[in-house]
């Protein structure tokens, strides 16, 4: 009966398409890792890889058993850290993706707090504006602002709701004048947020009390949150961001709010993660502590 390291070499192989990079990976020799290959080839009664001086590629049969194999070894992986979560310590890696702004200001410190509690557990953490595959990407759990698309395979939780506001510095209004509804933003310097590519809408309460997204003329555009903040500190123009990112500066005096009873609701931040049958205790305890934060 092969065992699960064999199909941990395979995949490694597979993924490296190099028996030398998967050695590597492994703390393995070479031959060892081309060993146990032939050793699974024998025993299926198939040829998995295409070999060639420089690579390895996967046959379609080989391309049939990774897709399973990686999914088989997560299973296995989740059902270990079931068993020592029950033992009452999160052990293993938690993959997690969030917002690179969101994720610096707000998980990072959680996250410090949670592997100084649980030693034994790693993070393999991504902060970007990127929409991910969690599924895909083979990740534990994902932070999203606003409403995510999620279907069969993944769970979305609310994990908090952030105020955002309209900000500027008073040397900027001091030397501009505060603006009184959201129209007058067309006569002041805005500073938008741009995402892909893509200048991102403000919103705004409108006169009726509905929020809606509204168009700016921006003079500047970031594709960081924290340089459009400091921008705003320095006195560059308006900017519009969660409380996250400016309580700071607020309480500092060196940003004030404006437009407060033009704000949109609080935005939601999402934790999404893949539907299983039992939630690893590493993602349960995490998102619980972002909960609680």
């Amino acid at each position: 009966m092969t065992d699960l390291n064999v199909f941990r070499v395979f995949t490694a192989a597979a993924e490296a398409e190099s028996f030398a990079t998967a050695a590597n990976t492994l703390g393995l020799t070479r031959s060892a890792v081309a060993k146990a290959v032939a050793r699974l080839e024998q025993q299926t009664g198939t040829r998995l890889f295409h070999r060639t001086t420089r690579v390895v590629t996967l046959t379609n049969e080989g391309q049939a058993l990774y897709a399973r194999a990686t999914d088989a070894i997560k299973e296995l992986e989740t059902a270990l850290d079931d068993l020592i979560g029950c033992s009452g310590e999160p052990r293993g890696v938690l993959r997690m993706h969030a917002p690179d702004a969101y994720g610096r200001s707000k998980v990072l410190p959680v996250l410090t707090g949670f592997l100084t509690a649980w030693p034994r557990l790693e993070a393999d953490v991504t902060f970007n504006d990127q929409t991910v595959d969690v599924v895909g990407e083979g990740l534990d759990l994902a932070l999203r602002l606003r409403a995510p698309k999620v279907g069969q395979d993944l769970i979305s939780r609310i994990i908090s709701r952030h105020k955002v506001s309209y900000c500027a510095s008073p040397e900027y209004l001091a030397h501009h004048g505060e603006p009184e509804s959201l129209e007058e933003l067309r006569n002041h310097d805005c500073l938008q947020f741009v995402l892909r590519g893509q200048p991102q809408p403000w919103f705004g309460r409108m006169d009726n009390g509905d929020v809606a997204a509204f168009d700016i003329q921006a003079r500047v555009r970031f594709d960081s949150c924290l340089a459009i903040r400091d921008a705003a500190v320095d006195g560059l123009g308006i900017l519009q961001m969660p409380d996250y990112l400016v309580e700071k500066e607020i309480l500092e005096g060196r940003l004030q709010r404006v437009l407060e009873s033009k704000e949109p609701d609080p935005v939601p931040i999402f934790a999404v993660y893949p539907t299983r049958k039992h939630l690893a205790p590493k993602v349960r305890l995490f998102i619980d502590c972002l909960v609680s934060a």
